[in-house]
């Protein structure tokens, strides 16, 4: 048998080493593929179902802007209408509510009239006279009771 030197033994022991580095990496590899196959497998699912949400998506926010056009339109009309409507209270306020004042007012007078001349009015209660607060009948008053004495 022929002796071993420390230098070949040097040898094995780094080839040993280096055949156990190589396997590990070997087996990281592997899973590292997996790893990056699944990962592949998911993107491409995810794809899948992404784009008709995207393509829902679009036609969700296409019809949003239709209705929003529709009401912009409805609240341009409103506004329309009513700035109308303003214009025709102030024609038919200046037209008609300066006459109608009089109108009413002479209907007024009228009544008035009419009702201070009819003798089966019913009369009226006494007036009261009101000093410093408190209210006098007229049946008490006198002088001393309107210059503020107590009776």
């Amino acid at each position: 048998m022929r002796k071993v030197s420390g230098g070949e033994v040097a040898g094995i022991l780094v080839a040993v080493f280096w055949a156990i580095l190589v396997s590990f990496l070997a087996v990281a590899l592997a899973r590292l593929a997996q790893t990056l196959k699944a990962t592949t497998k998911l993107v491409a699912d995810v794809t899948d179902q992404a784009v008709p949400l995207l393509a829902d998506a679009s036609a969700a926010v296409r019809s949003a802007q239709t209705q929003i056009d529709r009401v912009d339109a409805i609240a341009s009309d409103v506004q329309e209408v009513t700035s109308n409507a303003s214009a025709l209270s102030t024609t038919v306020a200046s037209t008609f509510g300066g006459p109608l004042v009089k109108v009413a007012a002479f209907g007024y007078g009228v009544r008035r009239a009419l009702s201070g001349r009819k003798d089966d009015m019913p009369e009226r209660a006494p007036r009261r006279t009101v000093i410093v607060g408190r209210t006098v009948p007229a049946s008490r008053r006198t002088k001393r009771n309107l210059r503020g004495k107590k009776d």
